[in-house]
């Protein structure tokens, strides 16, 4: 159990995710989360929802909390660490985090980029509470676009593989519910086949490939349409993207 106080300024997706996350991993008690929202309804709702503490103002939560998360800015892709710094003291210690929307089913991945004022004690403290919905690790910031490609904005392309999946089985005559059922099973399936085994993702594809069988089939049509050409294009504008915005 953590004992630490945690804030979050700002009660968007991102931080309602998190907030989830946290609460239903049973490693932080609600009383010890506050939350302040520029919205009164929002704030309101969140600390009813996940029974936390709804502050009344960004100073009173920020005098409250031992560990403060700005779910405003410090989250979005092109805010750097200069650029909190610029803003919140060049003396602070500020670490920037990029977590994605599977946070709120305790299986987030998180990016954790401190900057040179905190101890490495401290980055742990933030990774555990990162782990406990997911998976996180401590990433340089000039990686921080990557991570945006492969993590922050992957679960959208994701999704829409599921969605594409179920309606080809719809296609095929399965009723839409069971689609998604069986769509986001073999999606959820093979992630964890990839982390637990070790293999190559080209490998374990290959062990699904029967010679002249039904998969090698379908295979063949996704590199003939360009399947992971357009999948790596796609993460290259994204990250071209993130590059922009953290130029201003």
């Amino acid at each position: 159990m953590l004992e630490k106080k945690i804030g979050f300024i700002g009660g968007g997706n991102m931080a309602k995710a998190i907030i989830g996350g946290l609460v239903n991993s049973g490693k932080i008690a609600p009383s010890n989360i506050w939350i302040f929202d520029r919205k009164p309804e929002t704030n309101q709702a969140l600390a009813e929802q996940q029974g936390i503490n709804a502050a009344e103002s960004a100073e009173a939560l920020a005098r409250e909390v031992d560990i403060l998360f700005g779910a405003v800015v410090s989250i979005a892709a092109g805010v750097t660490l200069d650029s909190l710094a610029s803003v919140l003291g060049y003396d602070r210690k500020i670490i920037r985090a990029m977590p994605n929307t599977p946070s709120l089913v305790s299986e987030g991945m998180t990016s954790v980029t401190p900057n040179v004022l905190v101890e490495q004690s401290e980055t742990d403290e933030v990774v555990a509470i990162f782990e406990s919905f997911g998976k996180a690790e401590v990433v340089n910031e000039y990686l921080i676009h990557s991570v945006v490609g492969v993590s922050g904005s992957a679960p959208a392309y994701v999704f829409m593989f599921i969605e594409a999946m179920a309606d080809a089985a719809v296609l095929g005559g399965m009723p839409r519910a069971q689609a998604y059922q069986f769509a986001a099973q073999a999606v959820k399936g093979s992630a964890q086949m990839v982390l637990e085994t070790g293999k190559h993702p080209g490998e374990l594809k290959d062990m699904v490939c029967s010679p002249g069988g039904t998969t090698i089939e379908a295979v063949k049509v996704l590199e003939e349409k360009g399947f992971r050409a357009a999948v790596i294009e796609a993460m290259q504008q994204c990250m071209a993207k993130s590059e922009k915005l953290s130029r201003g």
